[in-house]
């Protein structure tokens, strides 16, 4: 088992690709502390855990706010003794608006939840890591090309992918390895609203392999880098997207 009794938090974790990731994590070995702000869909990702056999615990943070980050954090280590992965991957998307329609209350938001949650994470996470650990943040390829129309989302991300690369380097010589995953579309709940669009059949085709994603092979990405199959990878940003930026 490629986790084997590792300790793993998963942000997000009652959204899709974070449930699908906590569920992997728990089938390769791991524990898992489940962590969303919706706290219906977050027991019920662990309760899926533990019907299979796994362990996993719950616990409501709004990772916009500094004492419930740290509060995730002590949690965890309160349970399982020890955070040996940081998945960061709660996050929201954006209205559709050109950059002077985008009221700052809208900017904040985005920024606060894809940027600096993630920022929030790994500052009160990784004084408890010890060599060996991983963490991985959820960007997007629009972070890597830009995306009309969604320029919040768009800059949470890309920064997101450079605050990786900088922990990273910080943390190099401790043996803590930081890295990103970036999804292009995939078939998530926050698609389901483009899918009602005229636009839908060009942007459920617009990359090498013509279809859109699934949670399950964004996970796969994550498990990947979080294993000690990736303890020579560091710094980076993998691209998950059906080549949609070889286009």
């Amino acid at each position: 088992m490629r986790l084997k009794n590792k300790i793993a938090i998963v942000t997000g974790g009652g959204g899709d690709i974070g449930r699908t990731t906590a569920l992997r994590f728990a089938e390769e070995g791991a524990q898992v502390m489940v962590s969303d702000i919706s706290e219906e869909a977050g027991l019920e990702t662990v309760n899926i855990i533990r019907e299979t056999g796994g362990k996993s615990e719950f616990i409501c943070t709004d990772m916009t706010n500094p004492k419930d980050v740290e509060n995730m954090v002590q949690g965890t280590i309160d349970t399982f003794g020890r955070i040996d992965i940081l998945y960061n991957n709660a996050g929201v998307n954006a209205d559709e608006k050109k950059i002077p329609d985008v009221s700052l209350e809208e900017w904040q938001k985005v920024i606060d939840i894809n940027l600096t949650g993630v920022f929030l994470g790994m500052k009160y996470a990784i004084p408890w890591m010890e060599s060996g650990s991983s963490i991985v943040n959820t960007a997007s390829i629009a972070g890597i090309k830009g995306q009309k129309l969604v320029s919040a989302y768009s800059a949470s991300k890309s920064s997101v992918m450079a605050l990786t690369k900088t922990a990273a380097t910080e943390f190099g010589r401790k043996n803590i390895r930081v890295n990103a995953v970036a999804p292009g579309i995939i078939d998530t709940k926050m698609v389901d609203d483009w899918k009602k669009t005229d636009k839908w059949p060009i942007l459920s085709t617009a990359n090498v392999l013509r279809r859109i994603g699934k949670s399950k092979e964004v996970a796969d990405a994550v498990l990947f880098l979080a294993s000690d199959e990736a303890s020579f990878i560091t710094g980076e940003t993998l691209v998950i997207d059906g080549g949609t930026l070889n286009l």
